[in-house]
């Protein structure tokens, strides 16, 4: 049968799965829940079969069953996975290891910083930690700055470490000068912008070059900059919303003067802007999620 001929090696098939080829031998070693057969030369060749069980292990991971859970439950029926799902859901690995990262950072501890986010890059996908964990992470220490329950310098150290492996992260990715090119703007410039951040980094990983800079003075200088990096793309991020109105004015006046530029909107003024507004501009919102950004990039621009 088709779906037993082994059709992709680990790399092929870590690729489909959006694992490391690392994590899937890990997984394989000490499971054992799939036996891939080998070719002449040794190496793994997976089945679609295989590939089918391996997504359903990693579905379940994604909802919150650490992998030895998943495993467990291949091969129960519909009824029995939901009513254990119900059970070792207090188990959420995700959580659990989100929960400790946090506490890691408001008490300095920067050894078992280091161990946990290894931790999870060894078990979640870059994306994963990144867009999932990390922003909620840098979401939790803004909230408990505000509320009180933290001090300036926890929020300091732990927002700062985060936002800097993230950086590390995006600036690791290849540069190639015939990729697109983006320029990112914080037009919110005193205030904690994660979305721009997380909005970059999916950018990077999709190939475009991106160059991140604070918000334009005048019209003057917005059209200096389009001739001196010749864009394809111009994201704005706006958190606050009195800051609102004056950025509009400006993506007006690129949408007139620069029709081949893509242009997108984002941040928290944005998701709350009248209903009127979020009409007239609605092409340009790039949303909140990372298939709502999948969608709208795909939409307008050529990789």
């Amino acid at each position: 049968m088709a779906d037993q001929e082994g059709k992709y090696n680990i790399k092929a098939a870590a690729l489909m799965l959006g694992i490391q080829p690392g994590t899937l031998r890990a997984w394989e070693r000490r499971y054992q829940m799939i036996a891939p057969i080998r070719n002449e030369a040794g190496h793994r060749l997976y089945t679609e079969e295989h590939i089918k069980i391996l997504k359903w292990l990693i579905k379940k991971v994604n909802q919150g069953f650490t992998i030895s859970q998943a495993v467990s439950l291949l091969g129960h029926n519909q009824s029995q996975m939901d009513s254990e799902a119900i059970n070792l859901k207090q188990d959420n690995p995700l959580i659990s290891l989100a929960d400790s990262l946090y506490e890691a950072l408001i008490h300095f501890e920067q050894e078992r910083i280091n161990e946990i986010i290894n931790n999870m890059f060894s078990i979640f996908t870059m994306e994963k930690v990144v867009i999932d964990i990390f922003s909620q992470i840098l979401k939790k220490i803004e909230d408990s700055f505000r509320e009180g329950k933290i001090i300036p310098a926890q929020k300091v150290f732990s927002s700062s470490l985060i936002k800097a492996r993230i950086a590390i992260i995006i600036h690791s990715f290849p540069i190639n000068v015939h990729q697109n090119k983006a320029i990112c703007i914080n037009w919110s410039v005193d205030m904690d912008n994660t979305e721009m951040l997380m909005f970059t980094f999916y950018l990077r990983k999709r190939g475009v070059q991106v160059i991140s800079i604070s918000k334009f003075s005048s019209e003057d200088e917005n059209d200096q900059i389009m001739d001196m990096i010749h864009p394809d793309l111009i994201i704005f991020c706006c958190e606050a919303q009195e800051e609102l109105k004056e950025a509009l004015v400006l993506v007006n006046h690129i949408s007139m003067k620069h029709k081949d530029i893509t242009i997108g909107l984002g941040g928290k003024a944005v998701t709350t802007m009248k209903p009127s507004d979020n009409e007239q501009y609605s092409s340009f919102i790039f949303g909140q999620t990372i298939n709502e950004w999948e969608m709208w990039l795909m939409e307008r621009m050529v990789f």
